[in-house]
């Protein structure tokens, strides 16, 4: 798929993703949306490849041996490392033409960097799994609170009113930033999996995540990435069946 072309002397992008169950549609790979998110915002013209798994075609194996999605091509210079893409794409595609994603606030990073390894964990142990519950809803709780509390820029210090609780849609405020394209992903992956092997409900209470979440689902840039929740529950079936 082509999106938001500016000009013919765009660079030329071409994101290659995990293909879905179907071998077409995109498949379960939070890296994969992330970059997808990454280019979306960006609103640089790209087109999106999916690669099945199961049979690599010959033309990617000679692409990018041995190496799994996402994987990008830029002017037809191959890169593999996701973090190092991601990093590529806010230095290249830059202001004045493109927008900066990389937020101010380092903690919006920081706060969400362990809670999939926790939900790792958490499904692999169902169901005996209080103790790797108890870690997940910590981590949970820790980005509840940072999503409720006021930002710096969202205090006015000259004002006699103070801000109790934050407002703010996404975690560095009322844009999409990097961080938020690394942790969405996850968090829909979390909500739907655990779901359904868990009986796993992200708590009510955790008002701050769940503005968060109800946020980014009204956003294109992440619904129109996200993969089927069908192919979230078939990518952990394995993992649901192989339990103790």
């Amino acid at each position: 798929m082509a999106l938001r072309q500016h000009s013919d002397k765009e660079p030329s992008i071409e994101l290659f993703v995990k293909a879905g169950h179907d071998g077409e549609n995109v498949g379960n790979c939070p890296f994969c949306q992330g970059l997808f998110m990454v280019l979306w915002l960006k609103g640089v013209k790209f087109t999106v490849t999916t690669v099945d798994m199961r049979k690599k075609p010959a033309e990617l194996k000679d692409l990018a041996p041995g190496t799994n999605p996402p994987f990008l091509l830029y002017n037809g210079t191959l890169k593999t490392d996701f973090i190092k893409i991601e990093e590529f794409l806010e230095q290249t595609l830059a202001p004045p033409r493109y927008p900066h994603l990389s937020p101010l606030n380092k903690e919006s990073f920081d706060v969400g960097a362990d809670i999939f390894a926790k939900f790792s964990a958490f499904i692999k142990n169902t169901p005996n799994n209080a103790f790797q519950e108890k870690n997940l809803l910590r981590e949970f709780k820790r980005l509840d609170n940072y999503l409720n509390s006021p930002l710096p820029e969202e205090i006015d210090h000259n004002s006699s009113e103070t801000v109790g609780v934050s407002k703010r849609k996404f975690l560095d405020g009322d844009r999409l930033t990097l961080a938020d394209c690394n942790l969405l992903p996850k968090l829909h992956v979390i909500r739907v999996a655990s779901k359904k092997y868990c009986g796993f409900d992200i708590p009510a209470q955790l008002t701050g995540v769940w503005r968060y979440l109800h946020n980014a689902y009204e956003r294109e840039e992440f619904k129109q990435t996200c993969p089927a929740e069908i192919e979230i529950e078939k990518a952990y079936l394995g993992v649901a069946s192989n339990r103790k």
